[in-house]
């Protein structure tokens, strides 16, 4: 039978039994506000059991169902413990101090394993309760049984431990894994999930990617080398075939710039010699639309540079060979070339002289015709397409005009090799004929007398955008400075086309 209780301690038991509980429940709010510890009803059990149980010790009431407590406490208090661990330890220490990812799974698995643990000694310390020799031996079968069942699995599981602790990867990497690039969207405890360019979704158990080759393409950083081969004609030299892939890739979309690219020549092959382009990006989700860039630009600049991709060696090509150019890409650019200001001293016959030797060639849209600040020993018309011209200025590029059939561009450069003063870029493809420095200078030395054209019209230009040519402007200060610009550029194209 229990020992009677004075009314004097019940008294106290009921007013120290409040107090304890809202000292205990303030404590789990400023947790809560100030930490962001997560408590929830398991709490508000825990501080009405400890503050009965911490109550009565001190006062030494016992009651039915006290013996209770002591273990209800322990209970509870091991779940506000987890809490506390999982606040401070998980998220605090390792997550925001070490930036390391603790899985999920693995830290719900340690939650357990320690409630377990202590359930297990509360019932053995506070209950006396004793673990069956047999039991240990039933529960030894079971756990080979369920260890067996559940290989795959755990497995699984191990190799995620494997994954977060190494971290051969992390969200937002690019892999290769069986010949496939894809983007690493989330590491859980069974698998591993990516996207692939072509936004197909994976999901790959962890137990097989832990037992391949991982390569990782954006670690440690995400600029990283890819290569692309080529098939050109035996008949091209290897060095002007490098130069132009190195050219053609440079330009192309998504290609860093440092690096820069490189062409090998991999190996000779029965129809072709096989080129291989190694080139750097950093977004690797644009990889296929860059492969795209790169191989376009490469077939434009091939085609200029009248280099072959060749037919497979069991296709036989018939093809008629004529040195004769097209009349009409020729005729389309006569009309345009008469009306320029620095051509109106030639006539119609040397006008024609001059685009029988020029080049045509060929853009794709995005490509640069020419550069601000490249050296220049020619100029274009362009016979068909739109481009853009763009001027540098603090390190912005500056649209200042659009270019369209029957325009040209680069006379200066052609005259008197001056660098090139804008870039122009195809904004759709474009046919151009480029008429270069070696045609104008046989031109020039087999019709002496049009330097002096040259030079007087090079001159007059110049003093129009000067102003001189003002009506305000005295007509003796006007010829003085003419002669001068006229003689200067005389002097300036007799060097530069050695004449």
């Amino acid at each position: 039978m229990p020992p009677i209780v004075s009314a004097e301690r019940v008294l106290t038991l009921i007013g120290v039994v409040p107090l304890l509980y809202v000292f205990l429940v303030a404590v789990g709010r400023w947790l809560k506000r100030k930490q962001a510890v997560q408590l929830g009803i398991m709490y508000q059990f825990f501080s009405v059991v400890l503050a009965l149980y911490l109550a009565t010790q001190w006062l030494g009431i016992t009651f039915p169902f006290s013996e209770h407590l002591a273990p209800a406490s322990v209970l509870l208090g091991t779940i506000f413990l987890l809490a506390l661990i999982k606040r401070f330890l998980w998220e605090l220490y390792y997550q925001e101090r070490c930036q390391i990812q603790i899985p999920k799974f693995f830290t719900q698995v340690v939650a357990l394993v320690v409630f377990f643990a202590v359930l297990i000694l509360v019932m053995i310390f506070s209950y006396g309760l004793s673990i069956p020799t047999e039991l240990l031996a039933g529960s030894g079968i079971i756990a080979v049984i369920l260890g067996l069942a559940m290989q795959d699995l755990l497995s699984n599981i191990f190799g995620g431990f494997a994954l977060h602790f190494g971290k051969p990867f992390e969200a937002g990497d690019w892999l290769i894994l069986d010949n496939r690039h894809a983007e690493v969207i989330e590491i859980n405890w069974r698998s591993t999930r990516l996207r692939t360019n072509d936004n197909i979704f994976l999901d790959v158990p962890n137990n097989q990617i832990t037992k391949q080759t991982i390569v990782n393409l954006t670690y440690p950083d995400k600029s990283h080398a890819m290569r692309l081969q080529v098939n050109i004609d035996y008949k091209a030299p290897p060095n002007r075939v490098k130069d132009a892939m190195v050219h053609a890739t440079e330009n192309a979309f998504g290609v860093s710039s440092k690096p820069t690219p490189k062409v090998f020549l991999h190996h000779f092959g029965e129809s072709a010699i096989t080129y291989e382009v190694k080139f750097w990006i950093e977004d690797h989700s644009r990889f296929n639309d860059i492969l795209d860039a790169i191989r376009t630009n490469i077939w434009y600049e091939l085609q200029r540079r009248r280099i072959k991709i060749p037919f497979p060696i069991r296709t036989v090509q018939l093809q008629r060979s004529s040195a004769v150019q097209p009349e009409e890409p020729r005729s389309a650019p006569r009309a345009t070339l008469r009306q320029q200001p620095i051509f109106q001293c030639l006539d119609d016959t040397q006008i024609d002289g001059l685009l029988a030797r020029g080049e045509l060639h060929y853009f794709g849209r995005s490509e640069k015709l020419i550069e601000q600040g490249k050296d220049g020993e020619s100029m274009f018309i362009l016979v068909r397409g739109l481009a853009e011209v763009l001027v540098n200025r603090n390190g912005e590029a500056i649209r200042v005009g659009t270019l369209r059939s029957g325009e040209c561009f680069g006379e200066v450069s052609l005259l008197t090799g001056e660098k090139r003063t804008a870039t122009v870029v195809a904004q759709t493809d474009c046919e151009v004929v480029e008429i270069d420095k070696s045609i104008m200078a046989e031109f020039l030395q087999n019709k002496p007398d049009l330097l002096q054209k040259l030079s007087e019209l090079l001159a007059r230009r110049k003093l129009e955008t000067e102003g001189v040519l003002a009506e305000n402007a005295q007509k003796h200060v006007v010829l003085v400075r003419q002669g001068e610009y006229t003689a200067r550029f005389l002097a300036k194209l007799k060097s530069f086309f050695e004449l």
